[in-house]
């Protein structure tokens, strides 16, 4: 072609050295691609998808849970309150049902949807226009009650948690079978939960109590952190939409845990979320397993995730690799 020539010296590539295709070593391969569902049950699904990326790293969670399960490890679910709203409580306590849980973990939400589920079958109010009208989070029973199970369990000597799941057994509830703190306290697993005060609307009623709040989620803590220790050696603890509190707390457990000389070897980690926050990230994924063990960042809406978590772990188990496939990519 005509015209003027760059003024600047190029690099030439004509004496480049290649090699045959064939002889690379590649990243993906035919044997992880995706294949066509040829049935209608969830096995052959599960085993259709492609065996890269995020779709591994959900294999490995489900491995990685399974052989908690099998040893009779630890296995910790802190989750924040859109899991509540977004309608999976069922598939938790199925999951407690099933072993698949020891230990859960929530903030004040997660507190708040799953008693108001349990109390009405409803929850999640419409925050705009009641706060227009200046009636957000003013409803009469979910203020009076959970503030009374906060004193009655400071009373008592209990975490935040047991005291919800004790008060929500004392009546039939009409959607109890529907609350994850109600069934949690009928098969004696832990909830802990974690305030951050002025965060709840709870806190906007006149008989909130900030003694009693930070007294049974102090208790909370101690419960949590034992938990924790219950992870070393192939334990698994999942955070889910949770971007701060939890992951915050969780990081002080194991220090604590840490520091009392158990060193959480073999430690499995899990974000899941619809953004991979700074928090989650390091202080789940990264930081805990520094010194050994394996984080995993899954990345998608609660209401698709959870439920194929818990339907991979509701199949039987199968060879660790469905694929003929296996090269590496990372």
């Amino acid at each position: 072609m005509g015209g003027a020539l760059s003024r600047f010296e190029r690099f030439r590539p004509d004496r480049i050295e290649t090699y045959p295709l064939s002889e690379r070593e590649s990243k993906v391969g035919v044997g992880d691609f995706a294949r066509p569902v040829q049935g209608d049950s969830l096995r052959e699904f599960f085993d259709s998808l492609p065996d890269v990326l995020a779709v591994r790293e959900l294999r490995e969670l489900v491995r990685a849970l399974r052989r908690a399960r099998d040893a009779g490890k630890g296995i910790v679910w802190g989750f924040g309150g859109h899991v509540i709203k977004v309608g999976l409580a069922p598939l938790l306590i199925d999951l407690m049902e099933r072993g698949w849980i020891t230990a859960l973990a929530t903030n004040g939400s997660g507190m708040i949807h799953d008693f108001e589920i349990a109390l009405c079958g409803s929850t999640s109010e419409d925050v705009e226009r009641e706060l227009g009208r200046g009636a957000f989070g003013m409803a009469r029973e979910t203020g009076e009650m959970l503030n009374r199970a906060a004193r009655e369990g400071a009373e008592q000597g209990l975490g935040l948690g047991e005291a919800v799941g004790r008060l929500l057994a004392e009546d039939e509830r009409p959607f109890g079978e529907c609350s994850v703190f109600l069934r949690a306290h009928q098969l004696g697993i832990p909830v802990c939960v974690f305030v951050a005060f002025g965060t709840d609307i709870v806190h906007n009623h006149p008989d909130a109590s900030g003694a009693a709040v930070g007294r049974t989620s102090q208790v909370d803590f101690e419960i949590f952190t034992h938990q924790v220790s219950r992870l070393d050696g192939g334990g698994v603890y999942l955070n889910l939409g949770s971007a701060v509190i939890l992951p915050e707390v969780f990081l002080k457990a194991v220090a604590l845990v840490r520091n009392s000389g158990i060193r959480l070897g073999g430690l499995t980690t899990a974000n899941l979320d619809f953004i991979q926050h700074y928090r989650p990230t390091q202080n789940v994924i990264r930081r805990p397993t520094a010194e050994g063990g394996r984080g995993i960042a899954l990345t998608g809406h609660h209401e698709i995730m959870v439920p194929l978590l818990a339907a991979m772990l509701r199949t039987p188990a199968q060879p660790e690799d469905a694929h003929t496939g296996g090269a590496s990519n990372d």
